[in-house]
């Protein structure tokens, strides 16, 4: 089991390299690149978030956040990372393994988002693979989590493709875009695929 403890300052190299991509935690000069990707891809996101707070753009705003991130890092309660192209050092996006249970558990929450111009090719299926084998073999955890949208069908096609499998539906299970909805459960365990030919 790989535990980090890192000051309150965000750790700046990545988590997580994959062939295309790198994952590191949010650092204060990301705040301009993900501004605006968010602000571009608000009415894209919308259906799928939680509703934004008036102030989640801001400077400030951003600033907390990423000190949450280190600790939480710090702390092995949670790994929000953001998604950058290696080759362009592009954000794309963001990622986290969340709700990290330890003890008898020994499992995670996965989440994620993408901007509205680097959706559908492929980037965050990448992500998701390189996430899931850091959760199995950095964390040493034996499962992670996810949850859509019944009607998130690029969402529900995306965890099946990297080895998610349906497990359930959860009622009322997260207030998305300002109401309770339902969602379908996933879960892959680190048992799942072969050693070797993880996700």
């Amino acid at each position: 089991m790989a535990l980090f403890r890192f000051p309150s300052e965000p750790p700046s190299r990545p988590l997580i390299r994959t062939p295309n991509l790198y994952l590191r935690a949010p650092q204060a000069g990301d705040h301009a690149a993900w501004s605006a990707l968010r602000m571009e891809s608000r009415e894209f996101l919308a259906p799928w978030e939680p509703t934004w707070n008036e102030d989640d753009l801001t400077r400030t705003s951003f600033r907390l956040r990423a000190k949450r991130a280190a600790r939480e890092i710090s702390t092995d309660e949670a790994y929000s990372l953001f998604i950058f192209e290696t080759h362009t050092e592009t954000l794309l996006g963001g990622l986290t393994l969340g709700l990290v249970r330890r003890g008898v558990a020994q499992a995670c929450t996965l989440g994620y988002w993408m901007g509205r111009r680097h959706a559908g090719k492929g980037h965050m299926t990448e992500a998701v693979r390189g996430a899931v084998r850091f959760a199995f073999s950095d964390l040493a955890l034996h499962r992670v989590e996810a949850a859509c949208l019944p009607n998130n069908e690029p969402s529900r096609r995306l965890l099946e493709r990297v080895g998610f499998r349906h497990e359930g539906l959860a009622r009322a299970y997260l207030k998305i875009n300002g109401n309770w909805a339902d969602h379908l459960l996933y879960g892959v365990l680190a048992s799942d695929v072969p050693p070797g030919s993880r996700p």
